[in-house]
């Protein structure tokens, strides 16, 4: 939990200092894919058989969660991107993200937010796995008439970055689950260290553009996560789940494996073409963790309103 809390101001200081001190960061770019392996790495540490299992007892909600996921936010990213005038790498980033599977700090948000944590985690992991072929199919179907979306490269970057080390975590947590249980509550701070760093990798290295690029980014981050938050969460009204469905769908809707885009989009198009991504992964952990706090609090309030009522009755 505090992992995700002090995620966001840990994030803007290293941007900062990237930006002020880009000489530091900039020739790390190699970095950015070991690094995104190791959060790959503790999300696999952390998953148990139950959370495959989850697949096959609510499967309707789980393909629903993932169409709100691969349907809502690539289109979202687009629809910002063209709205605010960004064109060629930056359209490329906004969309590119939105085609991305959500991200590993969804989890703590949904636990935060007192949501359905156990469905969050599998949403996390189913399209994390899905996101093999929708990632790079995706954003070949929005840009592929514009530019050169070089999908099979994408698909096995995405196996060699996402898939193999998962793989490998989860084989880690059933192998040696006894021995890793001290050190797992480290994992999350190992996690946030890493996209931290990435984020200053790429503040960093797209320093001399973000004068004239920062401000229409900024923007369209800031809309994307918003509509990405909202949708999810009244589509789910509106199909008539629950409060703690409605609040894991807009948590899991509107929070992306940022990591994830930044480390296709330098790989297979440009450092500016990862802005977008890095300045997602500061702003949604901070409205994720408002949002949380929100609908933490409401539940508290709530809670203690029947209890209020109940005792009133009793006497």
């Amino acid at each position: 939990m505090y992992a995700t809390m002090l995620f966001p101001i840990g994030a803007v200081a290293m941007a900062m200092f990237s930006y002020f001190h880009p000489e530091v960061l900039e020739g790390s770019r190699r970095l950015i894919e070991p690094l995104l392996g190791v959060v790959m790495l503790g999300m696999g540490m952390t998953l148990r058989a139950e959370n495959f299992a989850e697949i096959l007892r609510r499967p309707r909600l789980i393909a629903l969660g993932c169409a709100m996921q691969f349907l809502m936010m690539p289109a979202f990213g687009y629809m910002v991107g063209r709205a605010l005038g960004l064109s060629g790498e930056l359209l490329v980033g906004i969309v590119l993200l939105g085609a991305c599977p959500g991200g590993t700090a969804s989890n703590v948000i949904c636990y935060l937010a007192r949501a359905d944590v156990a469905l969050g985690i599998t949403l996390t992991t189913t399209t994390t796995l899905l996101s093999v072929f929708m990632t790079p199919l995706l954003t070949w179907a929005y840009l592929g008439q514009q530019m050169d979306v070089p999908v099979m490269n994408m698909m096995l970057g995405i196996v060699l970055i996402i898939l193999v080390p998962v793989a490998a975590g989860v084989a880690l947590n059933r192998r040696f689950s006894d021995w890793l249980h001290p050190v797992k509550r480290f994992f999350p701070y190992v996690s946030v260290l890493a996209i931290i760093f990435i984020i200053g990798i790429i503040v960093a290295v797209a320093r001399p553009h973000f004068p004239a690029l920062a401000p229409p980014v900024i923007a369209a981050v800031f809309w994307h996560n918003v509509l990405g938050l909202a949708g999810g969460y009244w589509a789910a009204r509106w199909l008539g789940m629950d409060e703690r469905v409605c609040r894991t769908f807009s948590i899991e809707t509107g929070m992306q494996n940022s990591g994830l885009a930044v480390a296709l989009a330098q790989n297979y198009f440009s450092v500016l073409a990862a802005l977008p991504g890095a300045l997602f992964s500061i702003w949604h952990n901070i409205s994720g963790s408002v949002l949380a706090w929100h609908w933490g609090r409401k539940t508290e309030e709530e809670a203690q309103q029947r209890l209020g009522i109940n005792s009133e009755s009793s006497e």
